[in-house]
């Protein structure tokens, strides 16, 4: 099915001779997107059906033959085709395994339930094969065929999803819910079993975010958040039954029990659940619904989003009309069939995030665990913030095709600092502050937004919260709880930072000395043009200094950054590839993550000539050939985020050309179509936010910044429509991947940047060539 919808959409490309979509051609946007983009190697996308922004996503959750472990971090990978379930929760490209969610596995069994599914430690019995060639994936729709006989067709909504499943004749009709069966396990569970109303009801009390990640330690093996569901049949009920651990209780109606946070044999064969089963040969209609505030939340939700009449053709025409009004806020025209389906998928990804959290009625689950309505003059609370990787690039994609979305996910982080004692967690899924990661991407992040000018959110206030974490140090600054990966620290042994300008490596309490010093100089810089744009003039002079504390972590002698003692001396002995120090990266490649001072960071090199000189070293070998995935520690790595910013720094240092040339090579060699065109983790569609930015030739110059970088379009067209704001067009005429003059506006552009101001409506019109040019140099 997915090979056939690919080869169908480039022929009617080329039909179309790769024009702007057109009601002759019966396409839309939504029509260029492959879900299965990423879900094989490291991408760890999920191929379900979930609308945007959505707070459901129904999709499979794998098995390699144990019950407590998945084939992906997030459920799914695309070679592995046995499946215990498709659960109701994902998390789009989390790195962990398993990553997060994966809540209320429900399988359908064309068998009866003869033993306890719990029991099936190996996923023998209660599990299915399936086959890719009975797939299909599309925006808000996902159909899989299982090799036991059952045929799945689902649509999603935000919040509730609608599917048929048709069993096969002449065996028994189950439908399993495995409701303690998350991906990271659950603390508690409880099911509820209704025949003669046809409906099914539970919750399951879990959270521990990458809880098995080994350097958070049992930190992360906690429960934050409940999650409630109701699914209701249009077929009689013929019989119900129940588990827990290994007992089997035919008949039975109601049963609890977690299975706790361990991993194997330690958590295997416990848990709880409950099946329901139709005639022999039945095509059932399930409406199911969740929420994280209550049961009757769930239902409220259900009767909202599911008229009566609602069918999953119905619900799934709505559902792709949503995601086409998200994706055509970025549309572009010309290029080939590939490139159109690996632009829009990636837009696709990027755009999944962040999650709602909130019922229809605006009540949602706080940090502090208390039921909440969201604020006045808020539509609704979001959440999934991975922090660390999004303030590079999703959330400015964010704020620039959806602002108004973009405000009210400022004003969720802030209602949960707020809740949480004035602390912005660096990661935050639904309601939990699960600490992974480092520095203080949340300063990035909300700066960010309001230097692109969202405003729906109370800035000021955010501000001085944000302010206070930066500059008030906290007793769990001074925790070791959960380092390196998790500290619960949010601005680690601050006190010392403040004093030594620099967080020392044996007092830092952090994951990596040089590496926090970079992440907070980079959150102090954004915070300061945050302070900038607010008129609080000697906050934004205090930060502004600490913006540059990144030069007291950079060793002139070794030329790379290096982490340092409390007594100011270097740690040693020193190798650039490796990462002591540092979180997830090498010296070599975190000695380039200064964004916000680009010309600083050269002149401590030795001047630009020398810094383009490393750079180029960078990403090629030592005869010059590209090298841009898989070098080693000393080379580039565009799966990791530190890396991600390197290719835009040669703009700045003179040479905008190697830009140009640079990201073109990414994206035709590292990028592209099928399960494995992802290069690595999506990490909440900050890679695919990563290809849409660069192929639109524009990318975020730095966290608190409303300035893009330039670089040369991949396509001849392209107009960005934000929601709510004038449109922005940037075309391209000529051919090869170098800029050889830009006018914006009408009129001649020579720097290698734009203001914000571009970002309220104008043009940029790019003529290319075959060969470096020297605009902008």
């Amino acid at each position: 099915m997915r090979r056939s919808l690919t080869v169908a959409l480039a022929a009617a490309l080329l039909a179309s001779t790769l024009t702007t979509m057109s009601a002759a051609d019966g396409l839309s946007s939504a029509d260029f997107v492959d879900p299965l983009i990423g879900s094989a190697g490291d991408g760890n996308t999920y191929p379900g059906a979930t609308a945007p922004f959505g707070m459901l996503a129904w999709s499979p959750t794998s098995t390699r033959g144990d019950q407590t472990s998945t084939g992906a971090a997030n459920g799914y990978q695309y070679d592995v085709t046995r499946l215990r379930g498709f659960s109701l929760t994902h998390v789009n490209g989390a790195g962990c395994n398993p990553g997060a969610a994966g809540d209320v596995p429900i399988l359908p069994f064309a068998g009866a339930v003869t033993s306890s599914p719990t029991a099936d430690t190996a996923d023998a019995v209660y599990a299915s094969n399936f086959s890719h060639a009975d797939e299909a994936a599309t925006p808000g729709r996902y159909r899989l065929g299982l090799q036991n006989g059952v045929t799945t067709d689902v649509a999603a909504t935000e919040r509730t999803a609608i599917g048929t499943l048709s069993y096969p004749q002449g065996k028994p009709a189950s439908l399993l819910f495995r409701t303690s069966n998350s991906l990271n396990g659950s603390e508690d569970a409880e099911t509820h079993l209704d025949a003669a109303n046809r409906r099914v009801t539970g919750s399951v009390l879990t959270g521990a975010f990458c809880g098995r990640r080994a350097n958070g330690g049992v930190n992360n093996r906690k429960s934050y958040y409940r999650l409630y569901f109701t699914a209701q049949f249009d077929q009689p009920v013929t019989g119900t039954g129940t588990w827990k651990d290994a007992t089997l209780q035919p008949g039975g109606t109601d049963q609890t029990g977690g299975e706790g946070y361990a991993t194997g044999k330690d958590r295997a064969g416990r848990g709880s659940g409950g099946y329901v089963t139709f005639a022999p040969g039945s095509t059932v209609t399930m409406r199911i619904a969740i929420s994280y505030v209550s049961l009757e939340g769930a239902e409220r939700n259900l009767r909202a989003e599911q008229p009566k009449k609602s069918t999953v053709d119905s619900l799934a025409a709505r559902t792709k009309k949503a995601w086409n009004a998200e994706l055509d806020r970025v549309q572009v025209t010309g290029g080939t069939a590939n490139q159109r389906i690996a632009f829009t998928t990636a837009l696709y990804h990027s755009l999944q995030q962040p999650n709602l959290v909130s019922d229809v009625d605006g009540q949602y689950l706080g940090m502090d665990r208390k039921p909440h309505r969201v604020e006045h003059g808020q539509d609704a609370q979001y959440s999934n913030f991975s922090g660390w990787d999004q303030y590079r690039a999703q959330v400015q994609l964010l704020a620039l095709a959806e602002p108004r979305v973009a405000g009210n996910f400022a004003q969720s982080l802030f209602n949960y600092a707020k809740q949480n004692d004035g602390v912005w967690d660096r990661w935050v899924h639904v309601n939990g502050a699960t600490h992974v990661m480092t520095g203080d991407p949340s300063a990035a992040t909300i700066a960010t937004f309001y230097a692109m000018g969202v405003r729906n959110f109370d800035y000021r206030g955010a501000f001085d919260s944000l302010y206070k974490q930066a500059t008030v140090p906290r007793p769990e600054g001074l925790q070791d709880g959960g380092c390196p990966g998790q500290c619960v620290g949010q601005r680690p042994n601050l006190a010392q930072y403040l004093t030594s300008h620099y967080a020392p490596n044996d007092v830092c309490h952090c994951w990596g000395g040089a590496a926090e010093t970079l992440e907070d100089s980079v959150a102090d810089s954004a915070l300061g043009h945050f302070a900038d744009l607010l008129g609080r003039t000697s906050e934004a002079a205090a930060l502004h200094a600490r913006g540059a504390y990144w030069r007291n972590v950079f060793n002139p002698d070794t030329g790379y950054t290096q982490a340092r003692n409390v007594d100011g001396s270097w740690v040693t002995p020193f190798d650039p590839g490796s990462d002591r120090g540092f979180a997830q990266g090498s010296a070599a490649a975190y000695t380039w993550m200064v964004p916000q001072d680009v010309s600083g960071l050269a002149a401590a090199m030795g001047g630009k000539a020398t810094a383009v000189t490393r750079l180029d070293g960078f990403f090629h070998d030592g005869a010059g050939n590209w090298l841009l995935k898989g070098g080693g520690p000393l080379k580039y790595d565009p799966t990791n985020e530190p890396d991600i910013h390197a290719p835009w720094l040669y703009n700045e240092l003179g040479q905008p050309w190697k830009t140009q040339e640079t990201v073109r090579q990414l994206v035709n060699s590292v990028y592209g179509t099928g399960p494995s065109g992802l290069p690595g983790n999506d990490d909440l569609g900050t890679m695919s936010a990563w290809y849409v930015f660069a192929a639109l030739g524009v990318y975020p110059r730095t966290p608190g910044s409303g300035e893009l970088l330039l670089s040369s379009p991949l396509f001849p067209g392209a107009v960005i429509r934000p929601a709510g704001g004038a449109p922005i067009r940037i075309t391209s005429s000529g051919s090869g991947k170098y800029v050889l003059d830009v006018r914006r506006d009408g009129r001649p552009q020579r720097d290698w940047k734009v203001d914000a101001s571009f970002l309220r409506g104008g043009s940029l019109d790019f003529r290319l060539s075959e060969t470096p040019a020297t605009w902008a140099s």
